[in-house]
């Protein structure tokens, strides 16, 4: 007769579980090493930029919220290009459809005196319809998708100077919210905005809930948990991040507060996040990506999920480019240009793999805020854009050669880590993860970072 315990959390303090802070050894610590660059990047700005003005101008209320306006349409693009690239694509065209509905939009409400409500779902209605035409060429042809989004490129973007005859088409008020509002005050005594402190609350909230939950499933499952003082201690690092981004959101000059741009992309972030890591579709772009072959045999319907994956793209490039039609309040000629490169750049740097098969939404934001910051801080020191371009390069040359030397050294793969402990939670359930079967019965590992 065999007995099981159920593993403890260790007692005392150890320096091996200051690593379990982000979640172990299972943790993404290439997720984790490119938010400690974020923060370092931040804190570099702020200090040079504060021996140029002792008022600081990095860390201030209205610089948040201009970087939140400025890069929330590009991070929009990289939520949609992280699955794109997971499943060992590319989408060259995503700057070009998004200039191109946001023509088609203009015009509706400029010459057709279409309703703004209205205009946006005929925004996300003909990005659709592209990503459906760009779909069919990449899952039921079977044109490699670097060649039709390229096609696309060049066609959308002559689309959208026809279409425009090179002109500036300016967009009403009501259309403008979805790019330069804010979370409304709600009046009464506060010196803050009320709403974006509740937002703050709410995301403290669900620090502590997940965390708990975490703790639970680890506890159901027999696996180890870090001991209680990590847990607590990292709920309280994250808890007084959040309240002090949401401070300084809240206590910006009268009229601003928490941007809807940023509520718009913190959806997303929250919906996309579930979809990829909770949902049987999420897991089969994980599967087609690691191993297209298993998964093909395990059932998975591949073109299904690469049409599904290529129209999401371009509806989120639809999006993107109508809140930056807002945010500019008319469409222009030279909408979209390199967008496409921020958004790839963001997805790499935030530690998704060149051969698919690896990627997450949070670390493509954070790698996408990385850019965000870098743009941000070099233009607050007077740097021009030459400079901010090279840095960029390097950056992401850096972030992607950094991967590839550990994995020729015979080092643990970063990025490989970043999927490990989604698989290890996927294990007991193996009919859930199609390729499981498929990839044991070929000899090869399940875990597709290895």
């Amino acid at each position: 007769m065999s007995t099981t315990t159920t593993p403890t959390p260790k007692q005392g303090f150890h320096f091996g579980d200051i690593k379990k802070m982000f979640g172990g050894n299972t943790s993404s610590m290439r997720q984790f090493g490119i938010l400690g660059s974020l923060i370092v990047i931040i804190a570099l700005f702020e200090i040079l930029t504060v021996l140029r003005n002792p008022a600081g101008a990095t860390l201030t209320p209205g610089n948040l919220i201009n970087v939140v306006n400025q890069y929330s349409f590009i991070l929009i693009l990289a939520i949609g290009m992280v699955m794109v690239i997971i499943m060992g694509h590319i989408d060259l065209s995503v700057g070009s459809v998004a200039a191109f509905v946001g023509i088609i939009v203009a015009k509706s409400m400029a010459d057709w005196n279409l309703p703004w409500p209205a205009a946006i779902l005929l925004g996300l209605g003909v990005g659709a319809l592209v990503g459906a035409w760009q779909g069919f060429w990449v899952a039921y042809v079977g044109v490699p998708a670097f060649i039709v989004t390229l096609a696309g490129m060049l066609f959308f973007r002559g689309a959208q100077q026809f279409i425009g005859d090179a002109q500036t088409i300016p967009v009403p008020k009501g259309f403008q919210v979805i790019g330069t509002g804010y979370l409304p005050e709600l009046g009464g005594p506060f010196e803050f905005n009320v709403l974006t402190m509740v937002l703050a609350l709410l995301g403290v909230a669900w620090l502590i809930f997940w965390e708990i939950r975490t703790r639970r499933i680890q506890h159901k499952m027999g696996s180890e948990s870090a001991p209680l003082w990590v847990s607590v201690t990292k709920v309280v690092l994250l808890s007084v991040v959040v309240l002090a981004a949401g401070w300084m959101f809240a206590t910006g000059r009268p009229g601003t507060s928490f941007p809807v741009p940023g509520l718009i992309l913190l959806a997303l972030v929250i919906i996309y996040s579930f979809i990829t890591r909770n949902t049987i579709f999420g897991r089969h772009i994980y599967a087609v990506g690691g191993n297209r072959h298993a998964a093909r045999l395990s059932g998975v319907k591949d073109r299904w999920v690469d049409f599904f994956v290529m129209m999401n793209m371009s509806m989120m490039a639809a999006l993107a480019g109508m809140i930056f039609v807002a945010r500019s309040q008319a469409s222009g000629p030279n909408d979209g240009t390199g967008w496409e490169l921020d958004a790839i750049a963001s997805v790499f740097i935030g530690g998704a793999a060149v051969a698919g098969g690896i990627g997450t939404v949070i670390g493509s934001i954070i790698g996408g805020l990385v850019m965000a910051f870098l743009n941000n801080g070099l233009a607050l020191l007077g740097q021009g854009a030459d400079v901010v371009a090279m840095i960029k390069g390097l950056v992401l040359l850096l972030a992607v050669g950094i991967d590839v030397w550990n994995k020729q050294q015979g080092r643990p793969s970063l990025t490989g880590l970043l999927m490990r402990r989604r698989h290890q939670k996927d294990a007991p359930n193996l009919t859930d993860y199609p390729t499981s079967a498929a990839s044991t019965a070929s000899g090869k590992k399940e875990t597709p970072s290895e």
